[in-house]
């Protein structure tokens, strides 16, 4: 984990969203999107992002700099060309969109009665299924919106942790709450997660909450009337990409010296969100094995 330019003792999950410097919540003032360093709110304003310099603490304790050039959101790029991919093996198998008649959509889909003969798999391929066009371009809209800025603020590999942390928690709360025989897939669980990682960086930064949480409430007021929605996927994927982002942030602070270092506070955010990942999948699991059919299933 890196440190605050401005102060090397800090390790931070946090970056200006303008020219992708590590900051702490102290240093970053709330911006139109994201969030500015102080450098920046003393520039000139010029558009263009330039190259930075990016403290590390060594082994010291002493500051270094190294060189490093504006960042881009690959990670959410990615997981939106590989939706995108998915869809479309899905629509050319089933000849439109009747994604039941897709082999890899039937595979792979979140059904309870098969997840209990032991397909856990889908717990996770799940969310990369859309049901429409419009679903998927509902999804990767709000994924694209949401985890450009996220990304940066929290570093490729962290913020690859929420998302996965947030898919699972959405899964583990259909397997819980979700009709039995409810077939369920979207990327929606996990793009909740990634409101509730917004809500809780925005909190730490002292911004005001009003934003994301009208936000948060009109998508939770449309999961529950607009029908055929999951808002069973949608709390759990808020809830768990909450308590992994504060995870990250929180936890190095209250933990003592052990949070004190950059790897110390790296390794707690991990643990938590490992631990998210373990339980929620534990929780899925439970549910499946605990899941009584009433009916044959035909496949």
């Amino acid at each position: 984990m890196v440190t605050c330019y401005r102060h090397p003792d800090r390790p931070t999950g946090l970056a200006c969203s303008r020219c992708g410097r590590p900051a702490c919540p102290e240093c970053l003032r709330p911006a139109s999107v994201g969030q500015h360093c102080l450098e920046c709110l003393r520039s000139d304003g010029a558009a263009q992002p330039r190259q930075v310099r990016r403290g590390f603490t060594g082994s010291t304790g002493q500051a270094v700099a190294a060189p490093r050039t504006t960042r881009y959101p690959y990670v959410t790029y990615g997981l939106i060309a590989f939706n995108v991919l998915v869809f479309v093996i899905c629509v050319g198998q089933a000849g439109g969109t009747d994604m039941l008649n897709s082999s890899l959509f039937t595979d792979w889909a979140l059904f309870k009665p098969f997840v209990h003969d032991g397909e856990y798999w889908r717990l996770l391929t799940a969310g990369f299924l859309h049901f429409s066009l419009t679903h998927i371009a509902a999804n990767m809209l709000s994924l694209f919106l949401l985890g450009r800025d996220l990304e940066l603020a929290i570093g490729y590999p962290r913020y690859a942790g929420v998302y996965l942390a947030s898919l699972v928690g959405g899964s583990a709360a259909v397997m819980l709450f979700a009709g039995d025989l409810t077939i369920n897939a979207g990327a929606s669980g996990a793009i909740y997660g990634l409101m509730g990682a917004m809500l809780v960086i925005v909190l730490r930064m002292r911004a005001s909450p009003v934003p994301v949480l009208s936000i948060i409430g009109l998508n939770i007021v449309l999961s529950i009337t607009v029908p055929g929605i999951s808002l069973a996927a949608h709390l759990g994927g808020l809830l768990f990409g909450a308590l992994a982002t504060a995870g990250l942030i929180y936890l190095p602070q209250v933990a003592g010296d052990r949070g004190r270092t950059p790897a110390g506070a790296s390794l707690l955010g991990w643990a938590v969100i490992a631990t998210l990942v373990i339980v929620g999948m534990g929780i899925a699991v439970g549910a499946a094995l605990a899941y009584e059919p009433t009916s044959a299933i035909i496949r």
